[in-house]
């Protein structure tokens, strides 16, 4: 039973990981474009069929993983230039068009891949179980676990120590300050939605050996991101992370002992942080 438990652990905080990689980019574009992203889980569906035939054609795991991110960000780039540009501070606006681009690029995979259930290996180095004694664990998801944790200490670092983060922080907290202090808002905006994008399109690579390849998955992550998102706190990547160990941590356990209760477990977390702390876990209260 113990070591049931230690896995289940173990799966739980990898899908806790993954679901921070989904969350972290959502919080970004929200906090420093104002733009509730509908379209992630698209980007993230995008990202792993890109991962895949990269892959294949390459031959290539870690090429993959670090091509696919940069051409989903460039494509996040270009909605927010050419799409949504025009509409900051019209969320209903925003809204529709991030739920329309959802669907155009979610149809566009299925006509080029199909509605087939897709089984993604993981790369040859990360195949194969971990031999701890008589404990033995797969190694990729305990590198989807490092992963995680590595880019939320990475973001904070940048966040904190470079001048693009210090920008970042500046039009979160206050565009018309930061823009008087010579601090381009658009611009940044621009970056930061291509890096949130990019974080998606990191995920669906990283994620598809762990979840596999299907139709309905965009919508599924989208709304576990904005889950993550809403009980962490708006905008802040450290509620962000919190958040997603405890909806990785609770969805994993709720499959294991109450796997037809599983997802209202879910929400009933949500409901029950935000009676508690309407902001979120670790969100500002709005004055």
């Amino acid at each position: 039973m113990a070591l049931l438990l230690l896995t289940q652990l173990l799966n739980s905080l990898a899908f806790a990981m993954l679901l921070f990689l989904l969350a972290l980019g959502l919080s970004l574009i929200f906090g420093v474009a104002r733009v509730v992203n509908l379209a992630h889980g698209a980007f993230y569906m995008l990202g792993a069929y890109l991962g895949l035939v990269l892959t294949n054609a390459l031959g290539n795991f870690w090429l993959a993983l670090l091509l696919v991110p940069l051409g989903v960000g460039l494509l996040g780039v270009a909605v927010e230039r050419f799409l949504l540009r025009g509409l900051h501070g019209r969320e209903l606006e925003q809204v529709l068009l991030t739920i329309g681009l959802g669907f155009v690029i979610a149809d566009l995979l299925r006509g080029v891949f199909g509605a087939a259930i897709r089984s993604v290996p993981p790369p040859p180095e990360l195949s194969g179980p971990l031999f701890l004694g008589a404990f033995l664990y797969p190694k990729y998801p305990l590198f989807v676990l490092g992963l995680g944790v590595a880019l939320f200490l990475a973001v904070r670092l940048v966040l904190a120590r470079t001048p693009f983060g210090i920008q970042v922080r500046a039009v979160t907290a206050d565009p018309d300050m930061a823009s008087a202090l010579a601090v381009p808002p658009a611009r940044v905006s621009l970056l930061t939605f291509g890096v949130g994008t990019a974080l998606a399109g990191l995920g669906g690579v990283v994620g598809a050996p762990l979840i596999a390849l299907a139709p309905g998955l965009d919508a599924q992550m989208t709304l576990f991101a904005l889950i993550v998102v809403v009980i962490g706190g708006l905008g802040r990547i450290e509620g962000a992370f919190w958040g997603a160990l405890l909806v990785g941590v609770v969805d994993g356990f709720g499959r294991l002992f109450l796997p037809q209760a599983a997802m209202f477990l879910i929400f009933a977390l949500m409901a029950l942080v935000l009676a508690l702390k309407p902001e979120g876990l670790l969100g500002r209260r709005v004055a």
